[in-house]
């Protein structure tokens, strides 16, 4: 087995596919260029010295957006210019890449853009393409469409610039591109075509005022949009400063990657703000690699496709190595009170699937083996509620117990009690002798607790529920998990098998949410009562001998390792096709202070090995519900083949 390669040096947030990202929202003087220049100027700094590689400012920040018909004056469109000039020199040395809003005359037309800017360069210059001019809004007053540009190239503060909306910056591997405010509100937003055309990240410069409920709303736009273009949305509106004459400005930033808020800052302050994230453009590209629909016919609805310039730069390579954003270390579940919500639904999905199937056989009656833990708990919670569903009386549903070397009275006790207190038909079969006499056949020792030892007594219970079920003319449903199903930890031709799999989609660290939720909104409280024991109990196949003390001796998490880790090792890798260095990264970052990187790495290393090694497993799984974005049916959304070869994988600083 090949180990893991040692880290020899630390490496930068970059080779993990990350860009360091800034907003900036400076205290503005209404008309006062060479103020707002000197606030600018400042911010950058600071967000160069915090190891951003790209600051945003908002709309029309070198003159204010609230400037009104003095956008109408020759000396502010000209001191404006003046400014963007000032402003070039006197950051020369910096190698950030920042974005500035400022009026930009053109052929006798006013634009209202988008600066792009970097070592005293003009590196692009993006007008606004959709004005408002409702309610509050006279943007057509002042300002003219990008839609009505007559040149490509403009000059600017003595440079010969690239002008257009259909411009994307950024490297060989990067690329970037602009919208401001009004554009994100629209039917097809400019970012569309910028993201079909490659643009990874979009940037918006925003003065949008406050009302009420807005807020919340653009927050929808902007994480819907960043969904649909399977991209990163970097928004930031004007603050303090502006004019308050008719409305207010509350100063705002707003980071969404894939459909995600991960950053925002806080509103109505008056002092200045600089928010600082990472967007992952790593994540987007695998996202987009596999959503065969994102380019498929993306330009269909267009008479033609959009020509983009793309605008090469110098990405500053940040030094930093710590995430400023947060990283949850159960990935699988939401914080806050939505988790009720999925908890709900996931169940609703189970025992719709559950429904259907008994629909498609006709067949009126359920075995399940009951062992106490929680996984076969929560199998029958689902099988007790398809069944009320459906109204076929409890008692078809039968559950059976089936304590063998290592079942506790605890255990044991727990699953009679659930049975009785669902009002299930019970049925009580003690595998100890049968195992012994199998042992007796194969000429196995049953003082050596090997593989043959454990995988007998999962194989008996496996026969006796199938062999019940047919004469019952019933369904064996199964109660392994997905974080089971990854690691290969079940039985082959075992509790491996079933003939409808309720909880294979549902990760080990999610499956005790559910029983919980459960407990509090779908039973009566005598089996409250016993599921709250049954949380508490640890988890275990319970195969090999208990204690003197009845105590469980055989601790799955002691033997493979914290299914919390495993679930976030499984989460990443499957659902975004990370590198296992990054994922480590990744890991260190949402357990540190839980877990060493010695640990992460022992863990990360089983996790792998098991997860090649057992796909033969997964190859032959049985029918199940898909619940969430991460599936391992063979049928469905994971297709690998069982010999395939994990070397890459463990070379874990590839």
């Amino acid at each position: 087995m090949r180990k893991f390669v040692a880290a020899k040096h630390k490496h930068t947030l970059m080779h993990y596919g990350y860009i360091k990202i800034a907003t900036a929202i400076p205290n503005l003087t209404v008309a006062n260029c060479g103020y707002n220049i000197e606030r600018i100027e400042v911010m950058m700094r600071q967000a160069e010295n915090q190891d951003a590689q790209i600051v945003c400012f908002p709309e029309l920040c070198i003159t204010a957006y609230t400037c009104g018909d003095l956008f109408h004056q020759q000396a502010l469109i000209e001191e404006a210019e003046t400014a963007l000039h000032n402003l070039l020199d006197k950051t020369q040395n910096l190698d950030i890449i920042s974005i500035v809003g400022m009026p930009v005359k053109s052929r006798d037309r006013l634009f209202n853009c988008g600066i792009v800017i970097q070592k005293g360069k003009i590196l692009a210059v993006v007008p606004k393409t959709h004005l408002p001019n409702y309610h509050e809004f006279y943007e057509k007053r002042w300002f003219t469409s990008s839609l009505h540009a007559l040149d490509e190239n403009i000059i600017l503060a003595g440079q010969k610039v690239p002008f257009g909306t259909q411009l994307l910056i950024g490297t060989t591997t990067f690329r970037f591109g602009i919208e401001i405010c009004e554009d994100l509100w629209v039917t097809i937003p400019p970012s569309s075509l910028h993201t079909l055309s490659g643009a990874h990240l979009i940037f918006n410069l925003s003065a949008s005022n406050e009302t009420i409920g807005k807020n919340e709303y653009i927050k929808s736009l902007i994480a819907q949009q960043s969904a649909r273009c399977i991209s990163g949305y970097v928004y930031v509106s004007s603050g303090f400063g502006e004019s308050t004459q008719d409305v207010v400005f509350a100063g705002k930033s707003i980071f969404a990657e894939n459909g995600k808020i991960i950053t925002e800052s806080e509103r109505f302050l008056i002092d200045e703000q600089l928010t600082i994230s990472e967007i992952d453009i790593d994540l987007l590209k695998n996202e987009r690699q596999m959503n065969s629909s994102f380019t498929q016919d993306g330009f269909s609805l267009f008479d033609s496709t959009p020509k983009y310039r793309l605008i090469d730069c110098e990405i500053l390579s940040s030094k930093a190595f710590h995430l400023t954003r947060p990283y949850s270390p159960t990935p699988f579940i939401p914080a806050g009170p939505v988790l009720d919500a999925r908890c709900e639904e996931i169940l609703a999905i189970q025992i719709t699937g559950l429904v259907q199937r008994i629909n498609h056989t006709k067949l009126t009656k359920a075995v399940i083996g009951i062992s106490g833990g929680l996984d076969s708990t929560l199998a029958l919670l689902v099988t007790t509620l398809a069944f009320d569903k459906l109204s076929i009386p409890r008692e078809n549903i039968i559950g059976v117990t089936m304590p063998g070397f290592g079942t506790t009275s605890r255990t044991l006790n727990n699953a009679k009690q659930l049975m009785k207190s669902l009002q299930c038909s019970i049925r009580e079969i003690d595998i100890t002798e049968a195992s012994l006499l199998h042992f007796k056949d194969l000429d196995h020792n049953p003082e050596i607790h090997d593989v043959t030892y454990e995988n007998t007594q999962a194989r008996e219970r496996t026969q006796l529920l199938m062999d019940i079920a047919n004469k019952e003319n019933g369904l064996v449903i199964g109660t392994g998990d997905l974080s089971e199903l990854a690691l290969g930890w079940c039985t082959y031709n075992g509790d491996h098998m079933s003939m409808y799999a309720v909880n294979s989609g549902v990760p080990k660290t999610l499956v005790k949410y559910l029983v919980q939720w459960a407990a509090n909104h779908k039973m009566n409280q005598n089996s409250a009562l016993t599921l709250k024991d049954i949380l508490n109990t640890p988890v275990s196949p319970e195969l090999l001998p208990k204690n003197e003390q009845d105590d469980i001796t055989q601790k799955t998490e002691e033997i493979i390792g914290p299914y919390e880790l495993h679930d976030f090792f499984l989460y990443y890798m499957i659902r975004y096709g990370f590198r296992p260095n990054k994922i480590r990264f990744l890991a260190t970052q949402a357990f540190h202070n839980k877990y060493s990187a010695a640990d992460i790495q022992k863990w990360l290393t089983l996790f792998i090995n098991r997860f090649f090694s057992q796909q033969f497993k997964r190859s032959c799984m049985p029918d199940g519900p898909k619940v969430g974005t991460i599936n391992l049916s063979p049928r469905g959304d994971w297709r690998m083949p069982s010999d395939a070869d994990k070397t890459l994988w463990m070379e874990i600083d590839r």
